[in-house]
């Protein structure tokens, strides 16, 4: 049996200046052990980071004392078995050294049975500088292409997260320490490495094939055996590596069904039936196919799950903490419960990012979230020499190793943005070969060989039709479509694009004042302030912002109202792409808007603030990714023309349903039209069918007559389906922008009920129409099912809150605070 042994204690760093050894927490970085000590600021607080920057200049130096006992002896083989060290480091044991690493991504095993001792044993680990190698490497690489995030340059030049070393949403903060579990294996005969896993889908029954690798090749005699449970329940014996699952329960993406998970467990035994290790996992029954089949518009861009095609409904995924080994389960599970509550079920684990920990994966195959797997590779060009693409295939075969049985696992893709500078690719044939060796050889074939069954996509973007050929294909591929926020062009210009599915696409906006304050004092609450402007990473971040938020609103009052307005601009934005994509299946079939969290306090492109807060973004997510959608697409545009004179071609409005539930239904769809003052002035309706991942435009309206009659400025649209469950989608429409309109001051009235200790029901009231509606409990922890809501003038709007503990009504009638737009000015 193979015997482990946890190192997570007695760890200590030798402290530069004192020279003392001071206590470590492993996982960890030097970073979080500087903080935990006092012996640096709060490195989020102000602009605490460009302070910190010496700590990725020195070389820092961890150990601790581990007795070897009998247990532990007695076995012929004794492994160190380190997950992850992050990055420059050497290994040793004893005095002696056993092991170098230069790659966060790649787990070391160091067989040290000849090494160890009996007694008190001596572990060191040295972590170099990632600075001294990276620039050894530029001094010796005339022909690399400066990273254009990297703000030093030659992050690329060492297998290390590549976001650490700054980001436009993200800090520098360049750390190093052991960041994944280290531990002791101990063993004699053999030990299973690792086991692929391969299923084959017939009607009423799946066969499973399982693949083992055993550490010691041809071990004669051994064999392997198992069971197949659910719930606790043995469903299958494991005979000759193969089990039949019958009736089996298939795993669905959020949305689509449940996600039942079967427990795997081989046992490998000698020829006397001697248990020499066991292998655990869980998966789910199930295939997803990448399909790309010839169709009108050119080639199709879907996955499709046990047969099904799906509209992909997600966001891009960066790290959870800005020092990845605080992130833990808790903050894994608020942010990707989150997602699934936001009707999501796709995340983008981003390329610039890690490869993440095994619990992010586990929730991911729990709540049915599927994962598009970027390899770790971003926004800049790669060596080829013969030791860094050693690195790279070492890599490669152990992550798809790792994580090829998993439920969630969609999607292998190569890279994140590299194939959009294809002339640098090919400017020198050194370039081309090195580019093509990683991600057209070594990548695809450790997914071939060591998978087998889940696609391999080169890059996103990728246009399959040739990256020389420029990215952004709208006849195949996925792509990247940035014209909205970094080209500064209008929001409409989403529904220009054709595209098969959209992998990235974002907008900014501002923190909430609440989180603003984990870093800034609120008497510093200025944008342009030097503690703000140190968490705005985007160059023109500031100016964006304030250039599309001046074409919806005017100008905000104070910062509370900027940081809304920017929240309500980019829920807008968002809402105007992920509808358009929406309506336009089956031609575009998904969305994974850029970005669903924060690893920081920031202003960014994320609809979740950091520390869990939802933006107007995600509350809106939440309606536009809803299975049942009605979406109202307004034909013409507003320009402002010579003179500042306002010309308009708004007139008809295309109402839309969207459908991607799991079978057909019916709804009826209303609409009316109303005045801001005068009330209702015309209302329809009609009964639509529903077809799963179907959109359908059900009716234009004519709204020329009452534009020109009463003004455009004063009218808004209701919109909204009905199916038999109740309102399960509705709109608010605007004929134009919203800084034009004379929306009523009014007074926003609450009434707040329990349902229990931790639950509440809200109903909101309000005299006249409340626009964007946002409320917010001060110094209360809590989830609601909506926010940044309309009100309608003498109707209840109710919405249901989750707390973390209870509170009494007064306390809960003094923490809430009401706005809406009107108050923004």
């Amino acid at each position: 049996m193979i015997r482990s042994f946890p190192l997570s204690s007695s760890w200590q760093f030798l402290e530069p200046k004192s020279k003392k050894w001071l206590k470590a927490v492993v996982p960890g970085c030097i970073h979080t052990d500087l903080l935990r000590h006092k012996l640096i600021a709060e490195p989020f607080w102000g602009s605490n980071e460009g302070d910190l920057q010496w700590i990725e200049e020195r070389d820092w130096h961890y150990r601790c004392t581990f007795n070897a006992d009998s247990d532990i002896l007695h076995e012929k083989v004794v492994e160190l078995v380190a997950e992850g060290l992050d990055t420059v480091a050497q290994v040793r044991l004893n005095g002696r050294l056993i092991g170098t690493s230069e790659n966060m991504f790649l787990a070391h095993r160091i067989d040290i049975s000849n090494v160890l001792r009996p007694g008190k044993n001596h572990l060191e680990i040295f972590f170099g500088s990632p600075m001294k190698p990276i620039r050894a490497r530029l001094a010796a690489n005339k022909d690399h292409y400066q990273e254009w995030i990297d703000p030093v340059g030659g992050c690329s030049l060492l297998r290390k997260q590549q976001c650490s070393f700054g980001w436009d949403w993200g800090p520098r903060f360049a750390t190093c320490g052991i960041w994944l579990p280290i531990r002791l294996e101990a063993w004699s005969v053999n030990r299973i490495e690792s086991v692929r896993i391969v299923q084959k889908h017939f009607k009423n029954k799946v066969e499973i094939l399982f693949d083992p690798t055993l550490a010691k090749r041809g071990d004669v005699g051994l064999q392997i055996t198992g069971t197949v449970t659910l719930n606790g329940k043995v469903v299958a014996e494991v005979k000759a590596n193969r089990a039949t699952i019958k009736n089996p329960a298939l795993w669905w993406p959020n949305g689509l069904g449940a996600h039942p998970l079967y427990t795997v467990s081989l046992e490998l035994r000698d020829e006397a039936g001697n248990l020499l290790d066991h292998w655990t996992k869980q998966i789910g029954l199930r295939t997803i196919i990448l399909d790309r089949h010839k169709d009108k518009f050119g080639e199709s861009f879907q996955f499709v799950v046990n047969g099904r095609k799906i509209f992909a409904k997600g966001a891009n995924w960066v790290p959870a903490h800005a020092f990845i080994t605080e992130a833990s389960r808790d903050l894994y599970d608020n942010l990707l419960t989150s997602a699934v509550e936001a009707n999501m079920n796709m995340i983008r684990v981003w390329g610039g990012n890690v490869y993440e920990k095994e619990v992010f994966y586990d929730l991911c195959d729990e709540k049915g979230l599927l994962v598009w797997q970027d390899f770790m590779f971003a926004c800049a060009l790669y060596p080829g020499d013969k030791e860094f693409l050693r690195q790279v295939r070492a890599e490669a075969v152990y992550q798809v190793r790792r994580l090829a049985h998993r439920a969630s696992l969609a999607l292998w893709c190569g890279n994140n943005e590299l194939e959009q500078m294809p002339q640098e690719i090919v400017k020198t044939a050194r370039r081309k070969k090195a580019y093509e060796d990683i991600f057209y050889r070594i990548l695809p074939e450790a997914v071939e060989h060591f998978d087998g069954v889940t696609t391999y996509w080169p890059a996103s973007p990728h246009n399959p039709e040739g990256y020389e050929k420029g990215f952004n294909n709208e006849r195949a591929g996925d792509c990247h479509f940035w014209d909205v926020w970094h080209a500064r062009k209008l929001v409409k210009t989403y529904e220009k694009m054709k595209f098969r599915f959209c992998s990235e696409f974002g907008m900014q906006s501002y923190n909430s004042p609440e989180v603003a304050a984990t870093y800034c004092h609120p008497k510093d609450f200025n944008v342009n302030g030097p503690e703000m402007e140190n968490h705005q990473k985007n160059s023109s971040g500031n100016q964006i912002i304030m250039d599309y938020v001046s074409r919806l609103y005017r100008f905000p009052k104070d910062f509370p109202s900027i940081s809304y307005l920017s929240q309500l601009n980019q829920a807008y934005c968002m809402k105007v792409g992920v509808e358009h994509f929406r309506r336009s299946m089956p031609r575009t079939m998904g969305a994974l808007y850029w970005q669903l969290n924060d690893c920081w306090p920031v202003a960014s492109w994320s609809s979740i603030e950091f520390g869990g807060t939802w933006k107007a973004l995600h509350y809106e997510a939440r309606r536009f990714f809803a299975p049942v959608l009605i979406s109202a697409h307004v034909l013409g545009e507003e320009t402002l023309e010579k003179c500042n004179v306002l010309r308009s071609t708004i007139r008809y409005i295309d109402l839309y349903s969207v459908y991607d539930g799991q079978k057909p239904t019916r709804a009826i769809m209303r609409w009316s039209l109303e005045h801001l003052t005068a009330g209702r002035l015309r209302k329809g309706s009609k009964l639509v069918k529903l077809n799963c991942v179907q959109s359908v435009r059900q009716l234009r309206l004519d709204f020329a007559k009452e534009m020109s009659e009463y003004g455009a400025q004063f009218l808004y649209l209701r919109v909204s389906l009905e199916t038999d469950s109740g309102e399960v989608s509705r709109q608010t429409v605007f004929l134009t922008a919203p800084r034009y309109m004379p929306l009523p001051k009014g007074k926003i009235m609450v009434d707040i009920k329990s349902v229990d200790a931790t639950r509440l029901k809200l109903a909101f009231t309000s005299p006249v129409y409340q626009h964007a509606v946002q409320f917010h409990f001060s110094n209360i922890a809590y989830r609601a099912d909506d926010n940044f809501f309309d009100l309608y003038p003498g109707e209840i709007r109710t919405v249901m809150v989750r707390m973390e503990k209870p509170f009494t009504k007064a306390q809960l009638k003094k923490a809430i605070e009401t706005r809406s737009l009107v108050d923004s000015y």
